[in-house]
């Protein structure tokens, strides 16, 4: 990975996994940041005197495997635990890795005529492969082959755990490791091009070895369907997409694989029914849209409702896109809701995607044109063609790692609600409140008249969970009140909230949504410390959702503030999404 995040040495990655949190914490309070920064710089360049012995093991690698480097293709030595070898995929994606192992270990074997079949291990993100101990010989002679044609490593795994470290499959460790694990996890290591963006053996395939025992086999650790099967276990064939929630179900055929009729079932976890995504979108530095804005006063209430952060585009639409492909394939389709606007870099060839004018879903056109993000959700609902289950995200929303549908909605249909820390306001409405305070303090009237309960906590700042039918509902139980806050130009005291707000506390007083975690992280733009922790958030990768908000900044630093993000976002999501106009489209 490249050495320019002083966040992503090893030796800080270290530092944060052998330091409980709770010591880390007391040391960032004695400790000065500006110390602490110039410590991990220091690390940084200490890094880079090992430029040599990568670059010793690059040269044995184009010596090893010279049939990579042809037509363009080559290898990327990478720092770190070991100085892995990648290969570099201009396309590198986590789906595309799952796969590409998938097809690695499963051809190997069929090559050796090595029976196998596939089950439902317990992670989505890895396929696995059940062989007969009787087998092993022939299984690692087939991955010592392999090493003739590219770099594959293994480890040993230790029930999901990988344990130790991970060794090419020819080498003295790897042939071990071969002979002795009950489980191995095999794989490839792509990057990008640049090396911001490295997966490796979380996207593998996993040899289990099952041993006989009372006449069956038996698994070496426990999966999600059985704990053993009879020798003469009939095979089916099906698409890979009947053993992982994380598969590009509606956008293109998967590969086949053999399994047991066990595994060939859904479960009652599976989640089936189509998931669609919808974007609110607005490019505040377009003059039409500003004389738009213009022709109807100042803009709000509230200071910060006209803050012309709020509407600053930073291209942030263009990489939350990138985000949803990489990490959630399973995605349907796409709906981005804009004021007769549409981003000059998206394609409008690609049938995954429909830009959504503001006219198509407000029925009544003296509403339009409006500013006011909380009457453009109100009419999400009305979306043509939208499915009943989506996930609403705003432009700032990322996914920051692989996700499932099961992240964020119950096989039932239920939807998940994140709950965050923070709390709405427990006074009375009054006029210096936030917009998002008061539109929190009215969904509370609203709830409290009809349910008898007072609503406390505010939700994450994540892709919110929705059921259109239950947007509709709500549009017919609190009419007045959805009707006003439809027709209200710019933010207003009068305001609700609903998809990010109002709807999950009624879809849960109602049977229809439970309490969930997601690992989260919201980032201010306008916070001091906002550089230091984009860089973590780059090295450690661990959040499923982050957002990355300005509401305020006063206009003077929006430049910087536009390049640190840029730069952020480049080495985080490197790889264009089918969404964008390739370069020479571009008008």
């Amino acid at each position: 990975m490249s050495t320019g995040n002083p966040e992503a040495t090893a030796a800080v990655g270290m530092y944060r996994t052998l330091v409980p949190t709770g010591l880390r914490r007391r040391i960032a309070r004695r400790v000065p940041m500006r110390l602490r920064m110039a410590l991990k710089q220091l690390l940084r360049r200490l890094a880079l005197l090992t430029l040599g012995a990568r670059t010793l093991r690059a040269v044995r690698a184009r010596r090893r495997w010279p049939h990579l480097f042809r037509e363009g293709e080559r290898l990327a030595v990478l720092a770190g635990h070991g100085a892995h070898i990648a290969l570099v995929r201009p396309t590198v994606s986590p789906l595309g890795l799952r796969e590409a192992n998938l097809e690695l270990v499963a051809s190997l074997l069929e090559d050796a005529e090595v029976d196998y079949f596939a089950i439902r291990g317990n992670s989505d993100f890895r396929s696995c492969l059940a062989v007969a101990e009787a087998d092993r010989h022939r299984v690692v002679q087939a991955l010592e082959r392999c090493a003739d044609s590219a770099p594959v490593y293994l480890t040993a795994c230790r029930g999901d755990a990988a344990v130790g470290r991970r060794a090419l499959c020819a080498s003295r460790r790897g042939r071990r490791l071969g002979r002795e694990a009950a489980i191995l996890r095999v794989g490839m290591v792509w990057s990008d091009p640049a090396g911001s963006l490295v997966l490796g053996l979380e996207h593998g395939c996993d040899i289990e070895f099952w041993r006989p025992e009372a006449g069956r086999l038996v698994a070496p650790r426990r999966n999600r369907v059985t704990e053993d099967v009879s020798f003469d276990e009939p095979r089916v064939t099906v698409p890979v997409s009947r053993l992982t929630g994380f598969a590009a179900l509606h956008t293109r055929r998967t590969r086949q694989v053999r399994t047991i009729r066990a595994c060939a079932d859904a479960l009652p976890e599976d989640v089936r029914f189509p998931i669609d995504v919808v974007y609110t979108w607005v490019d505040g530095n377009d003059p039409a849209w500003q004389r738009r804005r213009g022709e109807y006063g100042d803009g709000g209430y509230h200071t910060e409702s006209a803050n012309a952060a709020r509407y600053i585009s930073r291209d942030e639409l263009r990489f939350s896109l990138r985000a949803l492909e990489q990490n959630a394939p399973w995605v349907r389709h796409i709906y981005l809701v804009t004021d007769r606007q549409r981003p000059a870099w998206l394609s409008d060839r690609h049938p995954r995607i429909t830009v959504v004018d503001h006219s198509e879903i407000f029925d009544d056109p003296s509403a339009l044109p409006t500013f006011n993000s909380h009457a453009i959700e109100s009419r999400l609902h009305h979306i043509d063609g939208l499915a009943e289950h989506f996930l609403y995200f705003n432009d700032d929303m990322f996914l920051g790692r692989p996700v499932t549908p099961q992240d964020f909605f119950l096989s039932n249909g239920m939807t998940r609600t994140f709950f965050s820390p923070s709390q709405v306001p427990r006074w009375d409405l009054t006029q210096g409140d936030r917009p998002v305070d008061a539109a929190g303090k009215n969904n509370r009237l609203l709830l409290l008249e009809n349910f008898g309960t007072a609503i406390v906590q505010k939700l994450r700042h994540a892709p919110y969970a929705l059921r259109r039918s239950v947007l509709h509902e709500i549009e017919r139980e609190f009419a007045e009140a959805h009707w006003q806050t439809g027709h209200s130009r710019f933010r207003s005291p009068t305001d609700i909230s609903i998809p990010s707000s109002l709807y999950h506390y009624y879809a849960y007083f109602t049977g229809r949504a439970v309490p969930s975690d997601i690992g989260f992280a919201y980032l201010d733009l306008a916070r001091p410390e906002i550089q230091r922790r984009l860089g973590i958030l780059l090295a450690q990768r661990d959040r499923q959702a982050f957002c990355i908000n300005d509401t305020l900044s006063d206009g003077h630093d929006v430049e910087r503030q536009t390049a640190m993000l840029g730069r952020f976002l480049r080495s985080y999501y490197p790889v264009p999404s089918p969404f964008e106009r390739k370069e020479h489209e571009v008008r």
